[in-house]
């Protein structure tokens, strides 16, 4: 940095969709010829020039990244005492990017540690700042650092890095599984995207999505380099491998968005000629389209890249067309808000009859500036296959979700030190309704009970119904729901094909504290369904972790006597 000539050299790695399996973007990634970056910064605030050196940083990435020519979003790192200070500090970025042909639309800058001694007042004005010069912001280490929840709520930011050392401890502690589930709440809440960082291995990757995070790094998906190829999709191994723990259950927030899709868009100004087009459209063999853009960076027309180049490479098309305005052969574009899901993106299509489903669909901000594009054709792929992981959780009888949704709703309640019951409920003798009056009948029992315990879901707010195969249902509710549930289900009336059916109401009681896992929940379960199995009638039986007693509060007892005790 001043002390010889470019000391420093950059890796990149790609940020990846677990949407499409594409590269969304790259981060640079200094190397300094000893030691780390933060070897590096650090020796730079003691010297007092943390943010030239960050800035020269910055710049530097920018010029490597543009010998590789990938076109994709570039994120660059730094600090928040940089952020927050005055514009004039980023002219050496700003002019690196101007010589590339590069807008700052087209950069994240990752705002990173240390933000302690920096004023919040200060980096909430400089991020805006920033933000009006066209940058994308973004939040890194949240998890490590000590960037402060307010900052995060009150910052022009629309990403946020979540910290490896958050996600390394995937998928085991049920602590992190409810930090994060509850940051994919804010960012579904925000319109934010969340970015799992670090990520090295099938199991945390598996977790990260079930917990709805849709954009990964990390060197199970591919390690920085400092060259070659990084515009590649995810092997199809890679996202497939991580999924065959389990199915995936979509958690709230976990719909794709447009801007999951996004694609950096090529553009030109919106007077640009067919000539200057042509000549991008056969010097780079990336773009499907060109987006011709006005000076406030507003689409004015959409060109697509196999009908212009028909028009001007046809008999007389030269003449015809290469030094007249482009928008002569352009199309207006189709163009859509970044904060729009992904299902509106469809509609607007099917209700818009458009006849050019393969052409790019400009995606625009607040103010109507590109931000980038998205293809048709990718939404759709990328909405199957959220679907299609939302219905792989889902027993086909009954609609409902697997255990692993009750396993996560458990963990959470252990988590956040909450009282609760678990239960397990069991239709009696199933085997003798099968034998009996066949499988078909037993498949319409079990929709019976399943439509039923889908009516409770809706009339209790904290109760979680999971169908775990054949017969068996798991729930979780509050101390003082489990009464409704029990008086529900006992009090129906269950027949199928002329037999008269009972079930079996096993429940355990848990203090806060009283238990350490899902696990040992569901091992305390088994001896409680077999004491309600032993118990005449449609019966309930309760107990409670370190005790040995077990409350039959429903049931017929060995004279055919009903024992139902008041439930309150």
């Amino acid at each position: 940095m001043g002390e010889s000539p470019n000391p420093v050299r950059f890796a990149f790695q790609p940020l990846y969709s677990l949407n499409t399996g594409g590269v969304v973007a790259l981060e640079a990634l200094a190397r300094p010829p000893a030691g780390q970056v933060r070897d590096l910064l650090a020796g730079a605030l003691r010297k007092g020039r943390l943010v030239q050196v960050d800035i020269t940083l910055a710049a530097q990435a920018v010029d490597e990244e543009a010998r590789h020519q990938t076109l994709l979003p570039l994120h660059l790192n730094v600090t928040a005492c940089t952020a927050a200070a005055p514009a004039a500090v980023f002219d050496p970025l700003l002019k690196a990017l101007a010589n590339i042909g590069r807008r700052p639309r087209e950069v994240v800058l990752e705002v990173g540690p240390p933000f302690h001694g920096v004023a919040q007042a200060a980096l909430r004005e400089g991020m805006q700042r920033l933000a009006e010069l066209g940058f994308r912001l973004a939040f890194d280490g949240l998890g490590r650092g000590d960037l402060p929840l307010d900052l995060l709520a009150s910052t022009p930011v629309d990403l946020v890095k979540l910290d490896r050392t958050l996600l390394n401890r995937l998928p085991e502690e049920p602590a992190a599984v409810a930090v994060i589930e509850g940051l994919t709440h804010y960012a579904s809440r925000m319109e934010l995207r969340l970015v799992a960082t670090g990520i090295e291995n099938t199991e945390q990757l598996t977790a990260t999505r079930r917990l709805g995070v849709r954009i990964a790094q990390g060197n199970l998906l591919k390690a920085a380099g400092e060259s070659g190829s990084w515009t590649g999709p995810l092997s199809p191994a890679t996202p497939e491998a991580a999924d065959q723990t389990g199915p995936i259950v979509a958690s709230s927030g976990s719909t794709p968005r447009v801007a999951d899709f996004l694609r950096p868009a090529t553009t030109l100004p919106a007077t640009a000629t067919c000539e200057e087009v042509r000549d991008v459209l056969v010097d780079n063999d990336a773009p499907t389209g060109i987006v011709g853009l006005d000076e406030q960076q507003r689409p004015q027309w959409s060109i697509d890249r196999s009908r212009f180049l028909i028009a001007v490479t046809g008999p007389y098309g030269h003449a015809l067309h290469a030094k007249r305005s482009a928008s002569r052969l352009a199309d207006p574009p189709h163009m859509i808000r970044a904060d729009a899901g992904a299902l509106e993106l469809l509609n607007l299509v099917n209700d818009a009859d458009w006849g050019r489903t393969g052409d790019d669909v400009v995606v625009t901000d607040g103010q109507g500036r590109c931000l980038g594009v998205v293809l048709v054709t990718e939404v759709v792929r990328g909405v199957a296959e959220s679907k299609i992981e939302e219905a792989a959780a889902l027993s086909p009888l009954t609609r409902l979700p697997g255990s692993d949704t009750l396993a996560r709703d458990v963990d959470r309640r252990i988590a956040g030190h909450e009282a609760m019951v678990v239960a397990w409920l069991d239709i009696d003798a199933f085997k003798v309704v099968n034998d009996t009056v066949g499988f078909a009948a037993g498949d319409d029992l079990i929709r019976d009970v399943g439509r039923a315990l889908t009516e409770l879901v809706g009339d209790l707010d904290r109760l979680t119904v999971s169908h775990v195969g054949g017969d068996d249902f798991l729930l979780a509710c509050e101390v003082d729901e489990i009464a409704v549930v029990a008086n529900r289900m006992l009090d129906a009336t269950w027949t199928i094909e002329g037999m008269t059916i009972t079930v079996s109401l096993a429940s355990l009681a848990c203090a806060s504290g009283s238990i350490s896992s899902y696990r040992e929940v569901s091992r305390m379960l088994a001896p409680l369904k077999k004491r309600a199995k032993d118990v005449g009638g449609s019966s309930w039986v309760l107990g409670r972790p370190g005790s040995e007693r077990v409350e039959v509060l429903r049931g017929l007892g060995r004279h055919g006597l009903d024992t139902r005790r008041p439930a309150s």
